[in-house]
């Protein structure tokens, strides 16, 4: 299966790249794993939120192909425990889509373009993570996915 995980932005402190360098790793007997990082625009002007996070999305969809199922993550989406994510990662691949593409939007969140062309939207959580810590949770997320999909054992 291949993973391609759309970020806007590049992570900057030391411990979050080091993990999310460390499960991409560990990730490799399982999947190929892409991360494309988008720069992030500066809002500086609250009124033109939209038009910012708009002209991202253009940058976000322009690395999207038409056959790739897109998950997006979104504060107001579906919740699903670990084993259900697993689950859903193996009903996708069952459908023999070859592709999967996670979008994580900027601080600001996620252009409507974008939410619009998702197959599927993820919440991580109720709770508000740093746009950082998200990515490093949806790696770990994703190993642990496929640890669960192949019986393997990983702490709980």
């Amino acid at each position: 299966m291949n993973i391609k995980i759309i970020a806007l932005g590049k992570v900057k402190e030391k411990y979050l790249s080091s993990g999310i360098d460390e499960f991409l790793k560990r990730l490799t007997p399982y999947a190929s794993v892409e991360v494309v990082e988008l720069p992030q625009l500066e809002i500086k002007d609250e009124n033109l939120t939209t038009k910012i996070l708009d002209e991202e999305g253009d940058k976000i969809l322009s690395k999207i192909k038409d056959t790739d199922y897109v998950i997006t993550l979104e504060i107001e989406a579906k919740q699903l425990s670990s084993v259900d994510f697993a689950k859903k990662l193996d009903e996708i691949a069952n459908q023999g889509i070859s592709e999967i593409v996670f979008v994580i939007g900027s601080s600001c969140g996620l252009s409507k373009k974008v939410s619009l062309r998702a197959d599927f939207k993820l919440s991580m959580s109720k709770m508000t993570f740093l746009h950082n810590f998200a990515r490093l949770i949806l790696i770990e997320q994703i190993y642990r996915a496929f640890k669960i999909l192949k019986g393997e054992k990983y702490h709980k």
